[in-house]
């Protein structure tokens, strides 16, 4: 009897033992091969996979030890697919946390305002972390994907900055951008002043576009989109500049000449009157709200004075005094 009272306490001074070294493995850091690493989890990985992944990917111990662990928490099966990113200081028990809460790892991508959607495909395409699954489709096949067949692309998405989780599909970015767009457009709308000319929210986001890329200075933006406004109201050409260098496209070298100014496009506002068919560039909300409530102005004209900032005047006559000025250098 003795002797088996001995055994037992050995026994559970053993399982003490291993209870207390577990304890401590469990709330020590884990030896990485980096400060920060990579783990990718596929749909369907067994909890002993997992384990080996984790290794494989740069964590220095047991993958059989991390198995253990996964099992007698109960939560291995709670394990869920995705990208993470494991950073120093990362214990076992952090780790198993992470991976059941799905703690995805996240990464950014920026479409800037004023950017076109060629300049916001670019972007995409040279992100390496998304998935390129937007790549061999034509613009028109990107808008019928994101269930808006027949609209042109351009303009469409809004500027900002959106997190995703490696791995995530182009197309799942462009569809927030989209929505996001379309919900600060219709609040603008809603905010329009009574009087506006603008028949319908694709020609507040068309005139907004403009604004956008007129715009030198931020103060100005009310400004501009009142000149604009006040031409629209008359049945006067827009004559702006952005427009024509959009309807080049590719053909655009940089420098705007007088034979591009009268070559016609269906951007070409010099050309034609009226707003473009599309917009010519994703605009921010600033721009949004300004084409749909411009500042009160006489204005028909402005020109840049080259800091920046614009100079308005409400005839003919003093603008081209005003482009004498800023633009020729004489009095």
């Amino acid at each position: 009897m003795r002797r088996l009272l001995i055994v037992l306490l050995f026994l559970a001074g053993m399982a003490a033992v291993v209870a207390g070294a577990a304890a401590w493995w469990l709330g020590q850091p884990l030896r990485m091969a980096s400060q920060s690493i990579e783990l990718e989890v596929e749909p369907g990985t067994t909890p002993r996979g997992v384990a080996q992944a984790v290794v494989r990917a740069g964590v220095q111990t047991d993958a059989r030890l991390l198995y253990y662990w996964f099992r007698l928490s109960q939560q291995d099966r709670q394990i869920r697919a995705g990208n993470y990113e494991i950073t120093a200081g990362t214990t076992p028990r952090s780790l198993l946390q992470k991976l059941v809460r799905g703690e995805e790892s996240l990464r950014a991508i920026t479409f800037v305002e004023g950017w076109t959607f060629r300049q916001m495909r670019a972007a995409i395409a040279q992100d390496e972390f998304l998935k390129h699954d937007t790549a061999q489709m034509s613009e028109a096949e990107i808008m019928a994907a994101l269930e808006r067949p027949g609209v042109a692309a351009e303009g469409r998405f809004f500027p900002d900055t959106y997190t995703y989780a490696r791995g995530s599909s182009e197309l799942a970015v462009l569809r927030r951008a989209l929505r996001s767009m379309e919900r600060h457009l219709e609040q603008a709308w809603e905010q329009r002043t009574p009087d506006t000319p603008l028949k319908n929210v694709d020609e507040a986001l068309i005139l907004a576009s403009i604004v956008e890329k007129e715009t030198g200075r931020a103060s100005d933006r009310g400004l501009v989109a009142g000149v604009f406004t006040n031409r629209l109201r008359i049945g006067m050409r827009l004559q702006t500049d952005p427009t024509v260098i959009y309807g080049l496209g590719e053909a655009f070298d940089g420098n705007l000449r007088r034979r591009d100014l009268q070559a016609d496009t269906p951007w070409n506002t010099y050309t034609r009157a009226g707003l473009p068919p599309t917009p010519i560039a994703m605009p921010g909300k600033a721009s949004l709200m300004a084409a749909v409530r411009p500042e009160p102005t006489k204005a028909f004209y402005f020109v840049a004075r080259g800091d920046g900032s614009s100079h308005f005047s409400p005839t003919l006559d003093e603008h081209n005094r005003a482009v004498n000025r800023y633009i020729r250098g004489t009095p």
